[in-house]
């Protein structure tokens, strides 16, 4: 062999080895690659339509006894049984030691996992296990302000400044632990920009549920979504926490219900269970299509600091009841983890707790059994709604196409007898949860807080 074959497969072999990834990392796929970052694992392909969506909110404090991602890999098959197709992580950075409450919205590091929950290695074992089942993962992303003893503190221009040249904590509020971030300052938005990426190579992260969503700026949402969606190699989700409706013309995809929130607990404490029609006909006024309102009875911040549907609705049935009426209505709904085994104490996340998962194997099967039918059925999902005017009932019919559900939920912690609208009388249904046949006639009894999702 001489000189310059040898030379040439030297060069030959250097660029292979030069060029190898690990057997966990591929290069990303889109034209528009960060330089910097290498894209792990395979881009999923499963990341579900706006309107499938099924969200399950994960508390890693209380999540397990572990308080870490390991546990949430462990309980995988639990969350996979609940017809779950994304999992929304609370923040897993470190917690800033300044001023601290241990808030996990304290960002320290916005390209770190903290130790209490894992590592980078941890995440990426999440991921592929959700993935593997068809089931994409969002980070909480907290924008709006870091902790103080993050590093981006040394650039003083990136935090908003009083008179006197103090950075402070966000305006109007309480949060002393958090220094405010000012989004006048390019550098400070391309870093954040940045850091967001850095999850979807890093790490195969699927989207971002934003928090505070409203206190940020409209143009910087919509620069980093689009900066992000330049990603191609999948599609992502932006879940906006907040009330703004310009959210969904910046690319958020799904944005918080509260009103539908409000109008539940109003109904279950005795007002006129047409709230809840009202509520989500005022939220999808305006509102473009294939963008979405999340429903839910609680999530991280309901259940530490105001109730948990236990409380709220008055026990185990008042609480799945009040879930069909939220998920049935209209929207994407939200499952709180803890909350399908009626865990009935408040739920902290400045601190870890646990709770017992096997306490209420009777109301898990019944959430099991009503989600896994609404991740199948497509008229519960789109369907146009046919509202049966009642004050202590909640009914309606949905239908798309020739599929049609209707849905009756008594909303009261008494017996009801309830008239049945004319269409209704004298009609034959399939429950959909037991598979039992329903005849109804002119009249249908209901107990406390019963109801039925009926099929054809």
């Amino acid at each position: 062999m001489n000189f310059h074959k040898i030379t040439f497969l030297v060069i030959i072999l250097f660029g292979l080895f030069s060029c190898q990834k690990s057997d966990e990392s591929i290069q990303a796929t889109d034209d528009n690659q960060d330089a910097e970052y290498t894209q792990y694992g395979t881009p999923f392909t499963g990341t579900p339509l706006n309107n499938d969506i099924i969200l399950y909110e994960v508390n890693l404090r209380a999540f397990s006894s572990s308080g870490n991602l390991q546990g949430v890999i462990q309980k995988m098959d639990h969350i996979e049984s609940l017809g779950t197709n994304v999992i929304w992580l609370m923040p897993i950075h470190p917690v800033g030691q300044i001023n601290s409450v241990n808030s996990p919205y304290s960002v320290k590091d916005y390209k770190a996992i903290g130790t209490e929950y894992g590592n980078l290695e941890n995440l990426r074992q999440l991921t592929e296990e959700a993935h593997s089942r068809g089931i994409a993962v969002i980070m909480d992303w907290v924008a709006n302000h870091t902790s103080w003893d993050n590093e981006w503190i040394n650039n003083t221009s990136w935090y908003t400044q009083d008179n006197n040249g103090n950075i402070i904590s966000p305006a109007g509020t309480n949060w002393q632990d958090v220094a405010d971030l000012n989004f006048n300052n390019n550098d400070m938005r391309d870093a954040m920009i940045d850091a967001m990426k850095y999850w979807i190579y890093e790490a195969n992260i699927d989207g971002f549920r934003c928090d505070f969503a409203d206190g940020i700026p409209f143009d910087f949402w919509s620069e980093a979504i689009s900066s992000i969606n330049t990603i191609s190699n999948k599609d992502y989700i932006f879940f906006a926490e907040g009330n703004r409706a310009d959210h969904f013309n910046a690319g958020f995809d799904l944005n918080f219900g509260w009103g539908s929130y409000a109008a539940i607990k109003n109904v279950f404490n005795g007002q006129s269970a047409s709230q809840v029609f009202t509520a989500n006909t005022n939220g999808y006024n305006g509102t473009p299509n294939n963008k979405h309102w999340v429903r839910f009875t609680t999530n991280h911040d309901e259940s530490a600091w105001d109730a948990t549907p236990i409380n709220l609705f008055n026990g185990n049935k008042g609480a799945l009841a009040a879930s069909v009426v939220t998920v049935f209505t209209g929207g994407v709904p939200l499952i709180y983890g803890g909350q399908e085994v009626g865990v009935s104490e408040n739920i902290p996340f400045f601190s870890n707790s646990t709770f017992n998962w096997n306490a209420n194997q009777e109301l898990l099967n019944s959430y099991q059994d009503l989600f896994q039918f609404y991740s199948q059925s497509s008229v519960a999902k789109r369907g146009q709604n046919t509202v049966y005017s009642n004050s202590e009932i909640v009914s309606f019919k949905k239908v798309l196409g020739n599929e049609e559900i209707v849905v009756i939920v008594n909303v009261r912690n008494t017996d009801i007898n309830f008239n049945l609208p004319n269409e209704l009388e004298n009609t034959n249904w399939v429950d959909a949860l037991s598979q039992n046949m329903v005849s109804l006639t002119s009249q249908l009894s209901l107990e406390p807080y019963q109801f039925y999702i009926l099929k054809q």
